[in-house]
């Protein structure tokens, strides 16, 4: 079968590997279409994000979708034919955190194409994949497997939601609209969310904002003037979503908030400094927010029940023959937002 491995930056491969039969509790699925994420695109332009560095050859990809092929010894709930949106977290189920219900924060997990451990382990860009069954989400007619792709970073923005707390009427601020910022305006506008303003310093990704439901756009970098009207008194905003993981935008989404308003910080950056005082003075709650568990069965049933269309964010699809080219084309974002791979 073919696969999409990484080998260091810009060196990007199609490979041959063997495929694998399901074992007890297992599941072979025909991979159809794989999403380029963020973390894939910094293994492929820099080898890698902070100390976490690819030091051998690595199948990347995580956000996929398929169709059942076999399934092994004792799975009962899926079987051949079956379209299936595959999770790529898999927690021990057997550390303290995963007891406590906090499988996100596992301390032997084995996420997909994932250079974190060594040996890495291995994602699920490729023609076939053998899964869990428990990591196989069943997708209803209706969904398309290039939508079912999108579960793994919708449930991120739903674990985000959660971390938020009640959106109800709240007025929330989405800082950063790249491919999770877009989906957490879609997160909030489906938890009740009454206003959504979204914000980046181009123009082409707030466009995929709007298309799925904020109710107004700023582009920062020609309107700044327009942050400071948030800001005003002690500020206007319930919420932030903090998805763009700049220094500058973590400033300004503070000095929007009003007093006892909610931080959630998504974005992955350096280290960085931000205004205590405003922090305290304003009683500001700041919460990280760190992939997802149980929330990807969640993103499933909206997809499934239609009560959200991720459809919108998809720019583009490539064969995975061109996916050097599809991961160059998700690299610029002013002329993509989510770059599919398409694995048929």
């Amino acid at each position: 079968m073919k696969a999409v491995v990484i080998h260091a930056a810009k060196d990007l491969r199609i490979e041959q590997r063997p495929t694998e039969t399901p074992g007890t509790g297992q599941v072979a699925v025909a991979i159809a279409t794989g999403g380029i994420c963020g973390s894939d695109l910094h293994y492929y332009n820099h080898g890698g994000f902070g100390a976490v560095r690819v030091k051998h050859p690595m199948v990347l990809g995580h956000e996929v979708a398929g169709t059942v092929t076999a399934a092994g010894i004792g799975v009962e709930s899926l079987r051949p034919g079956d379209r299936v949106a595959v999770s790529p977290s898999r927690p021990c189920n057997r550390c303290e955190y995963c007891l406590a219900g906090l499988q996100n924060h596992c301390l032997d997990m084995r996420f997909y194409g994932s250079a974190m451990r060594d040996p890495h382990v291995d994602g699920a860009f490729r023609q076939h994949l053998v899964a869990d069954a428990s990591q196989c989400h069943k997708l209803a007619d209706r969904v398309s497997l290039a939508e079912g792709a999108l579960a793994e970073p919708f449930a991120v923005t739903l674990h985000a939601v959660s971390r938020a707390g009640s959106l109800l009427g709240k007025r929330v601020l989405v800082s950063g609209s790249g491919p999770i910022g877009v989906l957490c305006t879609l997160a909030a506008r489906a938890h009740g969310a009454q206003e959504i303003i979204a914000t980046d310093v181009m123009d082409a990704p707030l466009a995929y904002a709007r298309k799925v439901g904020a109710d107004r756009t700023i582009n920062v970098a020609d309107d700044a003037t327009a942050l400071t009207e948030l800001g005003r008194g002690k500020g206007s905003i319930d919420v932030v979503f903090e998805a763009s993981g700049n220094a500058a935008a973590l400033g300004s989404a503070l000095a929007v908030l009003r007093p006892r308003g909610t931080l959630v910080q998504l974005g992955l950056g350096g280290d960085i400094s931000f205004p205590q005082n405003m922090v305290v003075s304003k009683e500001i709650e700041m919460r990280g927010s760190f992939r997802f568990h149980e929330e990807f069965a969640l993103a499933v049933d909206l997809m499934n029940s239609g009560r959200v269309d991720l459809r919108p964010v998809v720019s583009e699809t490539r064969p995975v023959d061109d996916a050097v080219a599809a991961f160059e084309l998700a690299s610029d974002r002013r002329r993509s937002m989510k770059v599919q791979l398409d694995f048929a």
